[in-house]
């Protein structure tokens, strides 16, 4: 794979507002991934970022998803921001040449999320409750997804800072789950919380454990054996 991701031809680009300005300072080839460095600059220091990284694969239609570090939502402005790109969960073995583009806009977020962390479990089957904070009033999409494709979807939803997100019993189990919020008015103002897993209701080595059990009770009491038991009930005389 390493010989292959050589062969990939990057050219990076940084698209922002004219009041704001972002700079890429160098590309990187990382094994399996690709790390972009840039710099994001803003007189006020206090100004948050929604950034996204997009690839001329897919003709920078779609933002790319196996990544990590200074992309998403709430981005500070500062030096030496980096993006790390798995390109090969993303495209599978790739070669050819390749664009990349940071896209970025002052982040004015239709809510924040606070109760999921990365790395939370979540049972499916369940409901859970997801709570933020709003940032306006009007009317919500929310959206469960698995690896940035749609799961469920609930439509026209309250922007009140709470929603109880039912994860449906047929959900396969994963880590690339998240919700997105979407403000039904701008589909553009959005929020994504950080990647949480789905598990099953039960695990599954609870639900082997009984049948074990019966099993081996099964076998203590149809096993014959030479060694006795002080509770053995002896067998009835024989008539003469």
């Amino acid at each position: 794979m390493r010989q292959n991701l050589l062969l990939v031809c990057v050219l990076a680009l940084a698209t922002l507002s004219h009041a704001q300005k972002a700079s890429i300072k160098r590309v990187e080839l990382a094994g399996e991934k690709i790390i972009v460095h840039y710099d994001l600059e803003d007189s006020n220091p206090g100004n948050e970022y929604q950034i996204q990284l997009y690839s001329s694969q897919s003709n920078f239609n779609t933002a790319l998803t196996k990544v990590r570090g200074d992309v998403g939502n709430e981005i500070k402005p500062g030096y030496d921001k980096k993006i790390e790109w798995n390109i090969r969960e993303e495209l599978g073995p790739y070669k050819g040449r390749l664009s990349l583009e940071v896209r970025g806009r002052v982040f004015m977020a239709v809510a924040r999320i606070n109760s999921i962390a990365d790395g939370d479990k979540f049972k499916r089957g369940k409901s859970h409750l997801v709570n933020w904070r709003p940032g306006n009033s009007n009317p919500v999409n929310i959206e469960l997804l698995k690896s940035g494709q749609p799961v469920s979807t609930e439509l026209n939803q309250p922007n009140n800072g709470a929603f109880s997100l039912f994860i449906p019993a047929h959900s396969k189990v994963g880590k690339d789950y998240s919700l997105r919020i979407t403000d039904t008015k701008n589909s553009a103002d959005f929020v994504e919380s950080k990647p949480f897993a789905v598990q099953r209701k039960v695990p599954l080595g609870l639900k082997v454990l009984p049948v074990v059990a019966v099993g081996a009770a099964v076998a203590l009491l149809s096993g014959g054996g030479t060694t006795g038991s002080s509770d053995e009930i002896p067998d009835p005389p024989h008539p003469e």
